[in-house]
């Protein structure tokens, strides 16, 4: 903190008590937004995998701003993002992407639906890379997934994370049902997983940290994961149509796939 003041910005803390402030996005210009799953750390850029996508539209940049200034003004997560927003065109590479942008947690129950609707409904691939898999309403879906004739499909998700919650799910009598699900999903399905190493705040961090859904065309990324808490965190998820950008999505996922695919060790107990 002491560095951050000596910047001479003009800086606010928001309490990540319950909640936390997970964001991590920018707004340059009025004109330009950056976001992902890419904590400004220098362990985000150099040992985690990670998105950052950057995205010039201002009319996405006015409703990342409008979020900013909820943020700035309360000092607080909770109440921010309790409205729904239309989708606005985009480009990437010369062909049209729509873009849609959720915030939690106002719309954060919206946010997980919203992936798991997508997930139920594909017909020719899903692409799932989150460091845990909690929410509910995913993972009863990626359930009812494993148990039918299925699309294509590749996961990856941070086996050493993984395990320290279905740890907490043990002695959780309202979460009792997740562990067993997900021990079936992840071996039912073709999951990768990276081990890396547990949190401390003075350990290296090395996590698998990107946040991607893709399911066909549609993209789902920014800086939610796939968790129960994230619904309440203030986060922001992105939904971008556009077949060229799904493809260079399920290539980065792919190759952590297949970085991973290899790691013995079945899915953590």
């Amino acid at each position: 903190t002491a560095f951050i003041a000596s910047l001479g910005v003009s800086t606010k803390p928001v309490s990540g008590i319950p909640d936390l402030m997970h964001h991590k996005y920018m707004v340059a210009d009025a004109a330009t937004i950056w976001t992902g799953s890419t904590n400004w750390t220098n362990d985000s850029w150099t040992k985690e995998e990670n998105v950052i996508v950057k995205i010039p539209s201002s009319a996405l940049a006015a409703e990342y701003a409008r979020n900013f200034g909820e943020l700035w003004d309360t000092g607080r997560v909770e109440g921010t993002g309790k409205y729904d927003l239309a989708s606005v065109p985009v480009v990437y590479q010369g062909s049209p992407v729509r873009a849609h942008v959720f915030f939690a947690p106002g719309r954060g129950r919206q946010m997980a639906h919203a992936i798991a609707q997508a997930i139920a409904h594909a017909k020719r691939r899903i692409r799932v890379c989150s460091p845990v898999i909690t929410a509910g309403v995913i993972l009863g879906t990626l359930g009812d997934l494993a148990h039918r004739r299925h699309p294509d499909f590749k996961g990856v998700y941070d086996r050493t994370q993984m395990a320290e919650v279905l740890g907490q799910w043990r002695v959780d009598p309202h979460a009792t049902w997740k562990g067993p699900a997900f021990q079936t999903v992840s071996a039912a399905l073709p999951f990768a997983s990276k081990v890396t190493t547990p949190y401390t705040p003075t350990s290296v961090h090395d996590f698998m940290h990107a946040k991607i859904t893709v399911v066909d065309n549609t993209v789902f990324t920014g800086s939610y994961n796939l968790s129960h808490a994230g619904e309440d965190n203030a986060e922001n998820l992105l939904q971008l149509d556009g077949a060229p950008l799904a493809d260079r999505f399920v290539e980065f996922v792919d190759a952590v796939y297949a970085r991973y695919a290899q790691t013995p060790a079945a899915a953590p107990k």
